[in-house]
């Protein structure tokens, strides 16, 4: 029997999950799954080839097409997503991906899609997956679950020094808004909101330091996770 586990990591946007979930899979030794990946691919796929997201049918077409994959990079060491063979890391980072995803990933067939796709990577266990709703739908039964949160200000002042390098143009009041859309749609929407499970242990890093969130969370897998007590 594995003692490899599934620790799941989910929040609002610009919590720094992915970044927390990187560390603790690189400390691990597991893989990194970014769920919000795979929204983003599939937001790239319905843009490129003009699929009407309020066309039921043509969106259970569009998604028979779609295969999404995760695969190492050997020089970073971080697996990358990709889209029909094609590595989309970086297109999918592009703020007009941001601002359709959260749309696209409330869309009932879009989810079922890509939640049967992270259970089948997550199968075999030993990953980190950051996401929306990973410990309350995905992986409900995963023995650790951390919900994020930080101050609505850094989250923004975290997503402008993120797009600011791709797009010199950007203002604070764009990453703002968009932020404040996404938090509305991610929370209301009427497949698998956006909600701390029952079991998740919060983490609040407005103030901490990602050498100290990543002890945070390694506290919380040696007491939770008994195979892993000794890291």
């Amino acid at each position: 029997m594995s003692d490899k586990i599934i620790i799941t990591i989910d929040g609002w946007s610009s919590c720094g999950k992915s970044t927390l979930a990187k560390q603790l899979a690189k400390k691990l030794g597991y893989l990194y799954i970014d769920s919000g990946a795979m929204y983003r691919a599939i937001t790239l796929y319905f843009l490129r080839n003009n699929i009407d997201i309020n066309d039921e049918e043509e969106i259970k077409e569009a998604l028979k097409n779609i295969t999404l994959e995760f695969i190492v990079n050997d020089y970073t060491n971080h697996s990358e997503i990709y889209l029909n063979g094609e590595n989309v890391e970086y297109i999918i980072r592009d703020l007009i991906i941001a601002e359709k995803v959260s749309e696209v990933a409330a869309i009932k067939n879009v989810r079922s899609f890509a939640v049967n796709v992270q259970q089948g990577i997550g199968k075999d266990k030993g990953i980190v997956m950051d996401g929306r709703d990973i410990g309350t739908t995905v992986f409900p039964d995963a023995e650790v679950k951390i919900f994020m949160i930080a101050d609505g200000a850094v989250r923004v002042q975290r997503r402008f020094t993120e797009m600011f390098d791709k797009n010199p143009n950007i203002s604070l009041d764009e990453i703002k808004a968009n932020i404040e859309m996404r938090d509305y749609i991610d929370s209301h929407r009427e497949v698998s909101p956006l909600r701390k499970a029952d079991d998740a242990i919060e983490l609040d890093n407005t103030n901490l330091s990602e050498k100290e969130q990543l002890e945070f969370a390694l506290k919380l897998v040696r007491k939770y996770a008994s195979p892993l007590k000794g890291i």
